[in-house]
């Protein structure tokens, strides 16, 4: 059984590592495809940009507008990902042992699913991504993604083969693999 502790440092693992996929993406990707079909590579660079400050509003009992599209940044993601980034694990650090409204492993889900997107879109060796990320993300949404609640986010499960790796294994069941 993990502590919250355990969770949170593979969290800020993962964080580390979508910022160092961020950093590794050129302006002239930006149009690209990502896994995410409906994504190009900068949508998805706008998304992961405002995840970690929405999950910040969320440790604090708000509820962030996930519906409306997130600031298009063209420029200074790493830095402006690691900023929030950072914001994020220290908010995690500032809670005491009161009643989280959700999941480090949740966000860990997001990112490492995320990180993985965007590797494969700008063509990355995503073997050499932390596994540990993958398999605490695929272990939380394992338990709590179902066929009734993936909604529009998420293609239903697809196979996976008897060789994958954590994330091809998380790419599956998040609907990514084709």
């Amino acid at each position: 059984m993990s502590t919250r502790s355990d969770s949170v440092r593979v969290l800020s693992r993962a964080l580390d590592q979508a910022g160092d996929v961020l950093a590794r993406i050129r302006p002239e990707q930006l149009d690209d495809p990502t896994p995410c079909t409906d994504w190009t590579v900068g949508q998805l660079v706008d998304h992961l940009v405002a995840d970690p400050g929405n999950f910040v509003l969320m440790l604090h009992g708000e509820q962030p507008d996930w519906s409306s599209p997130p600031e298009e940044v063209r420029s200074g993601w790493t830095q402006r990902f690691r900023s929030a980034a950072d914001d994020l694990v220290h908010a995690w650090h500032q809670l005491g042992e009161t009643d989280i409204p959700i999941s480090p492993d949740f966000m860990t889900a997001e990112f490492a699913a995320h990180t993985w997107d965007a590797a494969q879109a700008i063509g990355l060796d995503t073997s050499l991504l932390d596994a540990e990320v993958a398999e605490r993300g695929l272990a939380f949404v394992g338990d709590n993604l179902t066929a009734d609640n993936r909604g529009p986010a998420f293609a239903p499960e697809r196979e996976a083969g008897p060789d994958a790796g954590p994330y091809e294994r998380l790419a599956a069941f998040t609907g990514r693999l084709t």
